[in-house]
This record gives C-alpha cells, sequence and structure tokens, in this order.
C-alpha cells in the first residue's frame, strides 16, 4: 500500500521535526512546509492527504493559509488540522468555520497525533 502523504506546516523547527520523525516512523511520507505561503504552495503541487498548519506563522498565518485551501478547487478536498498553541473556545470556533477539520492543541502526545492522523487518512493500525 502507498503511503500517506501528510504535510506539516509550523515555522517551529522543532515541531516540524518532531511531528515528521512520529510520523516517519509510522510509515507515513511527511512534507514540511516553514510559512504559510509555502504550504499552500505546497498543497497545490503535492496534492497530501492531510495538513497540519500551525495558527501564529510570520507574515501569513496558518488561518489565512486554510481560507486559501478551502477555497480552492484544487485543495479544498485535503483534510486541514489545525496543530496549535491557541485554544480558545472562539479561536476553535473560528477555524472550524472557516472549513478546519480538526483541531489540536499544543503541547500533544505522539500516540494521539498518530491516532489523528491515521483517523483522517483512513489508516488502521
Amino acid at each position: 500500500m502507498e503511503s500517506k502523504k501528510i504535510l506539516v506546516a509550523d515555522d517551529d523547527p522543532s515541531i516540524r521535526d518532531l511531528c515528521g520523525l512520529i510520523l516517519q516512523t509510522e510509515g507515513f511520507e511527511v512534507l514540511t512546509a516553514e510559512d504559510a505561503v509555502t504550504c499552500v504552495a505546497l498543497s497545490r503541487q503535492e496534492n497530501p492527504d492531510l495538513v497540519l498548519l500551525d495558527w501564529m506563522m510570520p507574515e501569513v498565518d496558518g488561518m489565512d493559509a486554510l481560507r486559501l485551501l478551502k477555497a480552492s478547487d484544487r485543495t479544498r478536498h485535503i483534510p486541514v488540522v489545525m496543530l496549535t498553541a491557541l485554544d480558545s473556545a472562539a479561536q476553535i470556533t473560528e477555524a472550524t468555520l472557516n472549513g478546519a477539520d480538526g483541531y489540536v492543541t499544543k503541547p500533544f502526545e505522539g500516540p494521539d497525533l498518530v491516532a489523528l492522523v491515521c483517523r483522517f487518512t483512513g489508516v488502521v493500525r
């Protein structure tokens, strides 16, 4: 079976590296983006099976990237899970209203991340 492609978009290299290590160990192909503009471009180019998207990034934030992904015919089908330290009810509601398929707050546990990715990609463990 072809491995599922996960795009991790976060300006923090330690989060990108941690997610990459966890998910690659579980057999997922991992792409990374250090900013929202790269996230949108890679999503259009690579058609990942899931995007894990940080909200707080420089220049263009994750919410703007989410809106762009969900507004495009090429990328609206890709599930996007916000992976962020922001955890107020208002922020979760804003993300959901803008098309986020899920919401995970940092810090997170590795097994929880794997379970979430499996759920959104249809991988059975």
